[in-house]
């Protein structure tokens, strides 16, 4: 029976959330030297090994449960909307600033919780309406320097890597919503086994898994951590979605954008040559403000 926890999912929340805002910020730096494709694939690899001879050692591994009866379609979408997310997220980086991309992910969350309302038939509060129109707007706020390019389409590049992300947004809350569904009934870590080894095999064809030999030593210090950052986050995100309530999930990961801005920024002035910052002005960081609170409006709906 699901009881909640906060005690347990606000810190695994957290851990999620600090993982996540560093994510664009390494993948970034490593882009130069490697495709997103291989970086991709090599994040999958390495967390199907790890993870696959922890549990199997500790004898937890429950892969065949997931094929049957009712969770079977359920484990479809999930394993679709993931690879379809970290694919799309990771190419759209190659056009967008770790920032921006941060700040327009953010409308993975709401998906979910829209997705929520068609298929679970759930309601919108008042307040979570009001969460949704201040998202919209600060979206709009955020990239008020980059508007006018974008409607014009003059800047295509950036306008394809923008869509990239909206795609990433939509496939994770897929993701998500199928998610939720299979872990009341299996445990999360199945799930996500399961997800790595899929990654593995249908990126395999088109990575190019020799690019590493030539790797300098930050090369592989981030291409590590991204690893890393695969099986943690996406391990604390499962079990906090299992002890405690989606909305308050969503909600906490709603300060992921501003982690990412901020490590961004001091990255940026301490290692001027590492990443490209997102240029904003004072309408900028209240767009971003604006998203985070409309999503934890969003997310929270009628809780306190």
């Amino acid at each position: 029976m699901y009881q909640s926890n906060w005690k347990v999912g606000l810190p695994l929340a957290l851990t999620t959330a600090f993982l996540w805002a560093l994510l664009p910020i390494a993948m970034k730096g490593l882009i130069a030297d490697m495709d997103s494709t291989t970086i991709t694939w090599y994040r999958f690899f390495g967390a199907a090994i790890f993870a696959g001879l922890w549990y199997g050692w500790r004898r937890e591994l429950e892969l065949g449960n997931l094929f049957r009866g009712k969770l079977l379609p359920y484990t479809l979408l999930a394993v679709g909307g993931l690879l379809g997310n970290y694919i799309a997220y990771a190419t759209g980086l190659n056009y967008i600033t770790p920032g921006a991309l941060q700040v327009l992910i953010q409308l993975a969350p709401l998906l979910l919780l829209i997705f929520s309302v068609i298929w679970l038939g759930e309601r919108f509060s008042p307040r979570q309406w009001v969460g949704v129109s201040m998202v919209c707007i600060g979206l709009a706020l955020f990239f008020n320097l980059r508007l006018a390019e974008l409607v014009q389409g003059e800047n295509r590049e950036y306008l394809f890597g923008v869509g990239l992300v909206v795609i990433a947004a939509v496939t994770w809350a897929v993701y998500g919503l199928f998610q939720k569904k299979i872990v009341a009934e299996s445990r999360p870590h199945n799930l996500l086994i399961l997800i790595y080894l899929a990654g593995t095999l249908c990126f395999l064809p088109v990575a190019k898994p020799a690019l590493a030999l030539s790797l300098p030593p930050l090369g592989w210090a981030l291409l590590l951590f991204l690893t890393a950052n695969t099986l943690i986050a996406y391990g604390a995100f499962a079990k906090a979605m299992a002890s405690w309530e989606a909305s308050r999930v969503s909600a906490t990961l709603a300060l992921v954008p501003l982690m990412t801005l901020a490590l961004s920024s001091l990255i940026g002035a301490l290692w001027p040559g590492y990443i490209e910052v997102e240029p904003m002005n004072w309408i900028s960081w209240i767009g971003a403000f604006a998203v985070v609170i409309g999503s934890l409006l969003a997310a929270i709906g009628r809780g306190r």
